[in-house]
């Protein structure tokens, strides 16, 4: 009998099939990230079996255990504890960004794949260090954005791959919301993602990484040749060790790209606009796309929803773990957040220093 869930998928809601997908057996490391709820709904809906938790915050486990009817002994106070005798599929992050590098640290010399929520890392010097492991152990490290599995994003690729609007020549993203505070994060949440080492910076991590994410996707992997980058404090005495507003500009050699960051939005946002040589292409949200071309032809579309495996983000891991997808060239790949963090480091710097960053 096949495995079916609804998942939530930015503003759109899709009913997903697993007949072909055999039940990951997974490890989760933390549950002070918010959007733990995705794993434990795909556990509570029988998409993935969840053999161990690592997280020494007890009230955490009374939380989300009762919540989520997970049994006690699932649960651990530290990864290592928890790996010990166990042979998961991969092992899942949901801890403070500046932590997944000590999940790989763990997990490498086990060859244990891992996969975790964007941002990949805090910094560059922990994303090479994430990158020096899993190449000399050989194992998978996936970064999971909820921007991957947005149909509108796919949409976009093909008609650029289809020569629909030109050569790409601007990229613009804005993303962000009106602030995790004002949203209701929760307290474990909040104490990390406003922590400049924990998270490696506010706003410009937090939602820059998304816009870096998808324009090193359009682009092919190619690396920009500079950024530029602005920050402010619009809210100092709600954030006052973070930026909660990042704007910055990634130059290629034939086109730009600028990502507008920030958790002063009036509503939440994730939309995105490529403008080519002769058309224009602008995602709003998950599924719905205007188009421009240069004889003032304007239409609007629905994207399709996206086919298995690139449609979830664990049937997507399934497929890369049983070498159906290779997960290499795509949102989720290493090989592309390590550019996207070479982005986010070079806005930091440039916001630090007043200047353009060359790469």
């Amino acid at each position: 009998m096949k495995n079916r869930f609804f998942a939530f998928i930015g503003p759109m809601m899709l009913f997903v099939s697993f007949a072909s997908a055999q039940k990951l057996k997974v490890c989760v490391v933390g549950l002070n990230h918010d959007h733990i709820y995705n794993i434990l709904n795909a556990y509570k809906n029988g998409q993935v079996d969840i053999i161990g938790i690592a997280e020494p915050n007890h009230e955490l486990w009374s939380k989300y255990g009762k919540q989520f009817s997970l049994p006690y002994d699932v649960f651990y106070d530290d990864m290592k504890a928890m790996l010990k005798g166990k042979k998961p599929d991969a092992v899942l992050g949901y801890n403070a960004v500046g932590n997944h590098v000590d999940i790989v640290e763990v997990c490498a010399p086990l060859h244990i794949p891992v996969m975790v929520e964007k941002p990949l890392a805090a910094t560059l010097v922990q994303a090479n260090r994430i990158q020096a492991l899993a190449a000399q152990y050989h194992i998978k490290v996936l970064t999971n954005y909820e921007t991957t599995w947005y149909a509108s994003g796919k949409y976009i690729y093909d008609e650029i791959a289809a020569d629909s609007i030109g050569v790409i020549r601007k990229m613009v993203v804005h993303d962000g919301h009106q602030g995790p505070k004002e949203i209701g994060c929760s307290k474990e949440f909040l104490a990390w993602l406003t922590d400049p080492v924990l998270n490696g910076a506010g706003a410009l991590n937090d939602f820059g990484c998304y816009g870096a994410d998808l324009m090193t996707w359009l682009m092919h992997g190619q690396k920009p040749i500079a950024v530029t980058a602005v920050t402010h404090q619009y809210r100092p005495n709600v954030y006052p060790k973070v930026d909660d507003d990042a704007t910055i500009l990634v130059e290629y050699p034939k086109a730009m790209g600028q990502i507008e960051a920030s958790w002063n939005w009036p509503y939440s946002i994730k939309d995105l606009e490529v403008f080519g040589d002769h058309g224009y292409l602008h995602s709003l949200n998950g599924t719905d796309i205007d188009i421009r071309m240069r004889e003032n032809r304007r239409s609007s579309v629905k994207a399709q929803p996206l086919p298995e495996p690139i449609n979830d983000p664990l049937v997507y891991l399934e497929a890369v773990l049983h070498g159906k997808l290779a997960g290499t060239d795509d949102q989720a790949s290493l090989k592309y957040n390590m550019i996207v963090m070479q982005i986010l480091d070079a806005a930091k710097r440039s916001a630090k220093e007043g200047r353009k960053i060359l790469l």
